[in-house]
């Protein structure tokens, strides 16, 4: 698949697949920072590209979730691991199907589908949200049992608009938190 790139690591590395947002690419800040973390841990990290999906419409919320499903059905559930930004959050329902567990930034819990497969997945599901996120739901976030990391002020970009410190901070506490979840799964 051309509109999925693989970066090398060592043999039998755990694989982390990134699913980015529609105007959030691998390339900013979260996704960026959470690639290198998760680099830095030893595992190898595939990154989808959805404009790069021949024939994709980014609007077709259930060719995303299809197109999801087909690059998560080689991930394996004991090892790998899935990373969604927003958009990419509608492969929550393949990735609860198939057990492969998710850290899942500003997901798109107004989705039916999305919510109902974060609560089928709770055990092994991080949600994370900003209060000024339109998107996020803070109370059907911890409806569905998963854990949930709530940030005050942040919105759809996790950031903190017009406070760079904030944001900074922001950015510091989600890695910090994406960490400790990947330290768990050790």
């Amino acid at each position: 698949m051309a509109a999925v790139e693989t970066e090398r690591a060592a043999p039998g590395a755990p694989v982390a697949t990134l699913l980015p947002g529609r105007g959030y690419g691998p390339q900013a800040p979260l996704l960026y920072y959470a690639r290198v973390l998760l680099r830095g841990r030893g595992w190898a990290v595939r990154t989808v590209d959805w404009e790069k999906v021949p024939g994709l419409d980014p609007a077709d919320q259930g060719a995303i979730a299809a197109f999801a499903g087909e690059v998560l059905a080689t991930a394996d559930p004991a090892r790998d691991l899935v990373v969604g930004k927003s958009l990419g959050s509608l492969a929550l329902p393949a990735a609860a199907a198939r057990g492969v567990p998710g850290i899942w930034l500003t997901p798109l819990l107004g989705v039916e589908d999305v919510r109902r497969a974060a609560a089928r997945a709770a055990a092994s599901t991080l949600l994370i949200g900003g209060t000024a996120d339109p998107y996020w739901d803070g109370a059907a976030a911890a409806a569905t049992g998963a854990q949930v990391f709530e940030v005050p002020g942040a919105d759809h970009s996790l950031e903190r608009p017009g406070d760079l410190n904030g944001t900074l901070e922001v950015l510091a506490s989600v890695l910090s938190r994406i960490d400790a979840q990947l330290a768990a799964r050790v």
